[in-house]
């Protein structure tokens, strides 16, 4: 009995022992996860917006009509507007005024296909796109026609200029004409040759009688103030000699300009067969100088 009660004391501290909680094997905490990365919200993509091609630049130009009542007569005009030109509103153009022959009126040109013309050179990008105006010379044979010149140059031009979206410098404007409007471009585009970049002579019916007038106007354009000069003719026009006389005058003095005889007598066929040189030359002399139209 000595013995046992030692035992007995011996076994319940082991038995506590075993039980104590700090005796436990402690769990160890199960280590996080390797890290694996976790989608990050995509962001939406930025969309650039891009030039969207305008329907329009595929149309055709619209040729309006309109008056200048602070004339006397009041002057008459029709006016070709290019494609885009009421959609692109910050654009500004450049513009050639095409005076029509004797006994017609300003629908001449557009008979003659310049408004077709003109839309297959903007649509096929061969020209920058322009305005064309056509003054109405209709009083050629009375007292008021005299004054066309002067209704031209002192009344059209401003108000197209502050009506419309040219771009109002010499650079950007040219003048030309057919027959009788030819001869007014000879005198009005010589007199003014600070206002045009181009003169377009087609077939320009030149009075012999005018000769010294012209001569004299020829020698007052400074040398290093002279426009694009073109001028053209049938073989077989009957004012061939005159036009010749022209040419030659402006060679004589040094004056650089294209000559172009072409097979053709004076009539609308000649005139209509040629309206596409006639305006892919004055698209040349801005088409370096114009921007792109933008959308």
């Amino acid at each position: 009995m000595t013995y046992l009660r030692p035992l007995l004391i011996l076994s319940f501290l082991l038995a506590t022992s075993a039980c104590s909680p700090s005796n436990q094997p402690v769990p160890t905490p199960n280590a996080p996860p390797a890290s694996t990365p976790v989608p990050s919200a995509t962001p939406t993509p930025t969309v650039v917006p891009t030039a969207t091609p305008l329907t329009c630049l595929t149309a055709p130009g619209i040729v309006d009509k309109g008056s200048v009542a602070t004339t006397k007569p009041v002057q008459l005009f029709l006016i070709y507007l290019p494609p885009c030109y009421d959609v692109q509103t910050s654009n500004k153009y450049p513009v050639v005024y095409l005076l029509h022959g004797q006994t017609y009126i300003d629908d001449e040109w557009v008979r003659l296909g310049a408004p077709i013309a003109a839309d297959n050179l903007i649509h096929s990008k061969r020209s920058v796109p322009f305005i064309m105006v056509f003054p109405d010379d209709r009083y050629w044979n009375v007292e008021a026609g005299a004054g066309f010149g002067d209704r031209l140059i002192d009344d059209l031009i401003p108000y197209i200029d502050q009506n419309y979206r040219t771009l109002p410098d010499r650079e950007h404007r040219a003048l030309g004409g057919l027959s009788r409007g030819g001869g007014w471009t000879v005198e009005l585009g010589l007199k003014n040759y600070n206002m045009f970049g181009s003169l377009g002579f087609h077939s320009p019916a030149i009075a012999s009688v005018d000769g010294p007038y012209v001569k004299n106007w020829v020698r007052s354009v400074p040398a290093n103030s002279w426009p694009r000069v073109w001028i053209d003719a049938g073989d077989r026009d009957a004012e061939l000699g005159s036009m010749t006389q022209f040419e030659q005058l402006l060679s004589s003095y040094g004056i650089p300009h294209e000559w172009h005889l072409f097979t053709g007598d004076h009539s609308e066929a000649y005139w209509n067969a040629h309206v596409t040189e006639y305006l892919q030359w004055y698209a040349d002399g801005w088409n370096t100088t114009v921007p792109s139209p933008t959308p």
